[in-house]
């Protein structure tokens, strides 16, 4: 089975930084990031400690680099399923399933998000980690946006009651991300299923 990828722009042809996010994913996700070490991360890729450090300064440096692509990749899916949605209800159905169409990769970058959310909070020594930081939690303030303006959409035609969307955003997108924070593709529990039932909750919690 090919590997997953991680997509970066950052990286070259011959770049090893795909790999390494990739495997640095897999450990995270596997193991969590304070029982990782950063020398399993090389080993997984196939490469010695010190190559890590070339693309990486610090472990905490990948885990935000992580973080970073990931936000993106949700904001980019969020806006990609609802560009062309023209009834709210309808836009808001495709808001949550697309949040759920995930890979088994992109489950465990997600969770990794969430169980890493308060790195976010506090600025870093590194310039490279703080870059990553400050770039991420622009993005946390974008995936916010994203929801209160559909759901701002939605009140303004009517369909939606008029509440502070706001708040109402972050109460949906809290359902929604809190999922990964338990579930595992493992579990008895399909992810369609899971999926089907938070957007029929995340629906009446908006439009009732």
């Amino acid at each position: 089975m090919a590997r997953a990828r991680i997509v970066d722009p950052e990286e070259g042809p011959r770049s090893k930084r795909g790999a390494i996010l990739v495997a640095a994913v897999e450990r995270f996700g596997e193991d969590g990031y304070e029982n990782t070490k950063w020398s399993e991360v090389a080993d997984r890729v196939g490469i010695g400690q010190t190559a890590l450090y070339h693309y990486f300064e610090s472990k905490a440096h990948c885990l935000l680099t992580i973080m970073r692509l990931e936000l993106q990749r949700s904001h980019d899916q969020f806006v990609e399923a609802t560009s062309e949605e023209t009834d709210p209800v309808e836009e808001l159905r495709a808001a949550v399933r697309t949040a759920f169409a995930v890979t088994e990769q992109e489950i465990r970058q997600m969770r990794i998000l969430q169980a890493n959310m308060s790195l976010l909070a506090t600025p870093r020594k590194s310039k490279r980690e703080e870059t990553e930081r400050v770039a991420a939690r622009q993005l946390v303030q974008m995936v916010e946006r994203d929801w209160t303006t559909l759901l701002m959409r939605g009140m303004s035609k009517g369909a939606f009651p008029v509440r502070d969307a706001h708040t109402l955003g972050l109460a949906v997108l809290g359902m929604i991300v809190s999922v990964w924070r338990w579930y595992r593709p493992t579990g008895a529990i399909p992810l369609s299923e899971i999926s089907e039932m938070i957007e029929g909750c995340v629906v009446r919690m908006v439009a009732e």
